[in-house]
């Protein structure tokens, strides 16, 4: 048996599938990174369930106290996309409140151990702002070992 094959019967054996990996997908829509990375990181889908994106996606004139909306068609293609890789299984349970990922169990887990006055830096000032310590959050990546705390 082929390593490759192996390495999916075990990981379907975990209850973990591609969605639960919460990288940036290899294939991103210019049209994500054009309107959503134009105000904040483009946030990898993997980071939220599929409700929450409907959610977000569907009210963009009041994206968290911001007026977000694109045309029809872009609303589309980023909504779909957002769905195709949305989080499922292990990842979410279900959809945090107010559909923010700073609100969701496992981001309050991996972020557990930071001192709460690091939220407050003026490099930081949101744990919304992931590219202030993530040194690779621009790239979707959010290794333990590409952190760096802002002085």
């Amino acid at each position: 048996m082929n390593k490759r094959l192996c390495f999916l019967i075990v990981l379907s054996m975990t209850g973990l599938t591609h969605a639960d990996d919460p990288r940036m997908p290899a294939q991103v829509p210019e049209r994500y990174t054009a309107e959503c990375a134009a105000c904040h990181v483009a946030y990898p889908p993997g980071f939220l369930p599929a409700q929450s994106w409907q959610r977000i996606m569907g009210g963009l004139e009041k994206h968290y106290g911001s007026d977000a909306t694109m045309d029809a068609d872009s609303v589309r293609q980023i909504s779909a996309w957002l769905i195709e890789h949305s989080a499922t299984g292990r990842r979410v349970r279900e959809a945090p409140a107010q559909d923010r990922i700073t609100r969701s169990s496992w981001f309050v887990r991996e972020h557990r151990k930071v001192d709460p006055s690091t939220w407050q830096h003026p490099k930081v000032r949101s744990a919304a702002q992931c590219q202030a310590c993530h040194l690779q959050a621009a790239q979707g990546q959010f290794d333990d070992h590409e952190i760096r705390l802002p002085r």
